[in-house]
């Protein structure tokens, strides 16, 4: 690392945890923010009154892209005075504010001031271009990589004078769908980067869609229902890719004639519906595979067994509703939602099915299902009331979002020249520790 870096980086949130995103680039007159993400689970963010600088002394927001854990606390920055501009992808612009309002519906906030931030957030917002360098003021310059996470999501290669900062935003894994792989990254003096899973590997991604096939066909026999828990953006798209091409293809067809029937699937989730909308008008940011199929007259989110559970009437009736179906419906970690009403009713039932197809954060619904369905006559509590785990428990492997450790460390090698040292952030301690001494045996420093 330099030495004389003409700037100060300052961690606001994250730094030894895997939630609440944010970063402050301080330099003489002009200051520049990193996300600004909503803390969740056991993380902690430092509150806005603690920060080095005040938010109306800040003059640019970026966003690595639309998950709340990066931007959940932008309603609260504007509120504190912010008013500069607020840069993004083109796809995360896109996102931005169905992800916000959404989050500010339990929120304190009277319906004329959410819609008096949603307003102002608009009005400050831009979208820009991948791999193309846009000048600030005051020396700066930045240029946005493709990260691979989500659709939008980006890494930010700042520069001034001789001297350059990349923040990596989530680096995604390669091969997921819809999504193109992580772009290469520029040299730079300083990389921040992600380390959520530092300390593991994920299995084997190339066989996802067969193993998901393979217990659907076991799961179907039983004429239950199969609940998948998701999140509204990324992992819902992707169950959906996944489901058409199990459904539409020959092979899986030939192998799997259990799945040969007219089994539903509905995405029950008002924000996972309008997400899926946003992907579809997003195509021209879809990786080729997805490109191509379309071409082809096969849209690879839609398919003809699917079906969208927007009102909550139709909710209710989907409860009442006999298998076999597959529904999705959030959230993720059975912290809320949709879901709780269909686990709270289909866990009593042999018949049915849960799959999990993402980390499930301590004292959280999913967590504790997936802990206590191993024990003879478990139970989990859902809204202070015992419910017996009879449904079968699934949970399958290869869908993080997140690169994982071989992932990260293959991202960095990848750079013309070794970064001057890494800064860990947005991952546990232990996952960081063990990440640390990854590069370090790599000749790479890292903070």
């Amino acid at each position: 690392m330099k030495n004389n870096l003409p700037f100060e980086i300052v961690h606001l949130g994250a730094l030894k945890c895997v939630t609440g995103s944010c970063h402050l680039i301080i330099s003489n007159k002009l200051n520049i923010m990193i996300d600004c993400g909503l803390a969740q689970g056991e993380s902690d963010c430092i509150p806005i009154k603690d920060w080095p600088v005040s938010p109306d002394k800040i003059d640019y927001l970026f966003v690595t892209h639309a998950h709340i854990d990066h931007i959940g606390r932008i309603p609260e920055l504007i509120n504190a005075g912010f008013s500069g501009e607020i840069l993004c992808s083109h796809p995360t612009k896109e996102l931005l504010i169905p992800m916000l309002e959404d989050a500010m519906i339990f929120s304190n906030y009277s319906d004329k001031e959410k819609n008096q931030l949603i307003q102002t957030i608009d009005d400050l917002s831009w979208g820009f271009e991948n791999n193309i360098s846009f000048n600030l003021k005051n020396g700066f310059s930045f240029k946005l990589g493709i990260a691979g996470h989500i659709l939008g999501s980006s890494f930010i290669h700042f520069k001034k004078s001789n001297s350059s900062v990349v923040f990596s935003g989530d680096i995604g894994s390669i091969n997921t769908p819809i999504l193109k792989d992580p772009d290469i990254c520029e040299p730079c003096d300083y990389l921040v980067l992600e380390s959520t899973y530092g300390d593991r590997n994920h299995d084997d991604r190339t066989n996802r869609i067969q193993r998901l096939a393979d217990i659907l066909s076991k799961c179907i026999a039983d004429k239950g229902k199969i609940f998948i828990p998701a999140f509204s953006l990324g992992r819902t798209q992707e169950l959906i890719y996944e489901l058409d091409v199990i459904f539409s293809e020959t092979k899986f067809q030939k192998k799997y004639p259990e799945l040969n029937q007219n089994i539903p699937v509905f995405v029950d989730s008002p924000l996972g519906i309008k997400i899926t909308s946003i992907y579809s008008k997003l195509k021209d940011f879809w990786d080729m595979e997805s490109q191509k199929k379309l071409a082809c007259f096969d849209h690879p989110i839609d398919f003809d067994k699917l079906y969208s559970v927007s009102k909550y009437y139709e909710h209710i009736r989907l409860l009442d509703m006999k298998g076999p179906a597959i529904i999705i419906a959030g959230s993720g970690m059975c912290t809320g939602g949709r879901i709780i009403d269909h686990l709270k009713e289909g866990l009593l039932s042999s018949k049915n099915d849960v799959f999990f197809v993402g980390y499930q954060a301590k004292n959280t619904v999913g967590r504790d299902i997936i802990r206590y369905s191993k024990r003879k006559n478990g139970y989990v509590i859902i809204n202070e009331k015992k419910i017996p785990l009879k449904a079968k428990i699934h949970k399958l492997s290869g869908y993080s979002a997140h690169a994982d450790q071989n992932g990260l460390i293959d991202w960095v090698l990848k750079m013309k020249e070794k970064p001057g040292i890494i800064q860990l952030v947005h991952g546990e301690e232990k996952a960081q520790n063990i990440l640390k001494e990854k590069f370090l045996n790599l000749g790479i420093n890292v903070n």
